[in-house]
C-alpha cells in the first residue's frame, strides 16, 4: 500500500505514526472489557487483545506493506536523533502503559470472569505489556540520559523482568549469535526447547554480570549499589500495591501478566536471531557483530507498533541508535513476515522449521560447516 510512497514523506508520517498506532490500540483494552460485560460474553472477550494482535495485525501487516523510508545516514540520522519529540513520545507511552496496567487490574477483579476469562485477560494484558513495557523498556535502557535509562528500568519492573536491563546490554549484545548467548536460538532448535533455557540462563547471567560489574568497582554484590535489587524491589512494591488495592487476586494478576509479558519477549528473542551465527575465524574467535547477525523485517505496521524493533540488524550494529533512525538493510537476513506473524509460526515448530530452515540454509549456502546446532559446530545441516 505504501511501498511506492516518497521516502521523505513517509518519514514525516512516521513521526506521528507510532503514537497514532497506540492511540488506536490502547482504547481496545477498555472496549473489549465493556463489550464483554454488556454482551454477557466477557470470558471470550477477555481474549480479544491477544486474538487481535496475533490474528488481525498479521493480515493488516500484509495489506499495509513494507516501509519505503530509510533515513539518510549523513544528514537525517544525526538531525532526527536530536528531536525531543521522539524521546517524549517514548516516555509518555511508558506512563500510558502504567495507567493501562492499573486499569486492567481493576477489570480483572471487578468483572465477573470465569477461569477462562481470567486466563484470557491475564494473557491479553501480558501480551500488551510485552509490546509496550518491555519493548519501550528495551529502547530506553540503551540510552545514556539517566531519565530515559531509569524509565526503561521502571517499565521492566512493571513486568518483573528487570534482569533484562543488565543481561541484555552487557550479555546479549556482547555474545549475540554465539553459543554463549541464551537469547540467540540455534538452527533447528524448537521454541519449546529454547524458552526454559532462555528464562533460566538469562536470569542467572543478569546477577552474575551485575556481580562482576560491582567487583570491578570495588563494591559489594549484596548492597545498595546492586541495581537489580532496586528494580526487583520496585516490582515487589507494584505487587504489594496491587495486593493492597485488590487483595490476592490483584497480586495474581500482576504476576500473571508479568509472566506473559516476559514470555512475549523471549519468543521475540527466539525469532530475532534464529539459526544465525557469527563466523569463527582462523584464530578461533567470533567475528564482530554486523547486520548479518539478526533477522530483519521491514513491514510498516508492526514497525510502528514496536517502535522499529524489527529493524533489528541496525539495532545490533548501532545499539545506542534511537528507534526513529533505525535503518533497513536489504542485504541482511529477511523474515518473510512481521513479528506478529512470525510469533504465531514460532509456536508451531514443524511449520516454523519448514519456513525458516530453508532461509537459514540459503543464507549460509557454501559454508554449512559454520552452522551451529546445540552450541556445536556441525559439518552438515540435513
Amino acid at each position: 500500500m505504501f511501498e511506492n510512497m516518497n521516502a521523505d514523506l513517509m518519514l514525516k508520517m512516521k513521526k506521528y505514526g507510532y503514537l497514532t498506532f497506540w492511540a488506536l490500540m490502547v482504547p481496545l483494552v477498555p472496549f473489549s472489557a465493556y463489550v464483554g460485560v454488556e454482551s454477557g460474553t466477557q470470558d471470550y472477550w477477555a481474549w480479544f487483545m491477544y486474538v487481535f494482535i496475533f490474528g488481525i495485525i498479521p493480515v493488516l501487516d500484509f495489506l499495509v506493506g513494507k516501509d519505503p523510508s530509510n533515513p539518510d545516514e549523513a544528514v537525517q540520522v544525526p538531525t532526527m536523533s536530536e528531536e525531543i519529540f521522539y524521546r517524549v513520545s517514548a516516555i509518555a507511552m511508558g506512563f500510558v502503559w502504567i495507567a493501562v496496567l492499573f486499569y486492567a487490574g481493576h477489570v480483572f477483579v471487578s468483572n465477573d470472569y470465569g477461569l477462562l476469562g481470567k486466563i484470557g485477560w491475564i494473557v491479553s494484558i501480558g501480551t500488551v505489556g510485552g509490546i509496550i513495557a518491555i519493548n519501550l523498556g528495551h529502547e530506553l535502557i540503551h540510552k545514556d540520559p539517566k531519565l530515559e535509562n531509569w524509565m526503561g528500568g521502571l517499565l521492566l519492573s512493571t513486568v518483573t523482568y528487570a534482569g533484562f536491563k543488565v543481561e541484555h546490554v552487557r550479555g546479549h549484545h556482547v555474545h549475540v549469535s554465539t553459543p554463549d548467548d541464551a537469547s540467540s536460538s540455534r538452527y533447528n532448535q524448537s521454541l519449546y526447547d529454547f524458552l526454559p533455557k532462555a528464562f533460566v540462563r538469562n536470569f542467572k547471567n543478569a546477577w552474575a554480570l551485575e556481580k562482576q560489574y560491582l567487583e570491578r568497582k570495588g563494591k559489594k554484590n549484596i548492597s545498595i549499589y546492586n541495581e537489580l535489587i532496586w528494580w526487583y524491589s520496585i516490582s515487589a512494591l507494584f505487587a504489594v500495591t496491587f495486593g493492597l488495592i485488590w487483595g490476592w487476586e490483584g497480586v495474581l494478576f500482576f504476576l500473571g501478566q508479568s509472566f506473559f509479558a516476559a514470555l512475549a519477549l523471549e519468543i521475540i528473542n527466539y525469532i530475532e536471531h534464529y539459526g544465525l551465527h557469527r563466523r569463527v575465524n582462523e584464530k578461533g574467535r567470533f567475528e564482530r557483530v554486523t547486520p548479518a547477525h539478526s533477522w530483519n523485517s521491514n513491514f510498516l505496521l508492526t514497525n510502528l507498533a514496536l517502535f522499529q524493533l524489527q529493524r533489528h540488524s541496525d539495532h545490533h550494529a548501532y545499539a545506542k541508535r534511537r528507534y526513529q533512525v533505525l535503518r533497513h538493510y536489504e542485504e541482511s537476513p529477511q523474515l518473510p513476515a512481521g513479528y506478529a506473524t512470525m510469533y504465531v509460526l514460532a509456536m508451531i515448530p514443524p511449520l516454523w522449521k519448514k519456513i525458516m530452515n530453508p532461509r537459514v540454509e540459503a543464507y549460509y549456502e557454501g559454508e554449512m560447516d559454520q552452522l551451529f546446532r546445540d552450541g556445536k559446530r556441525v559439518n552438515n545441516i540435513a
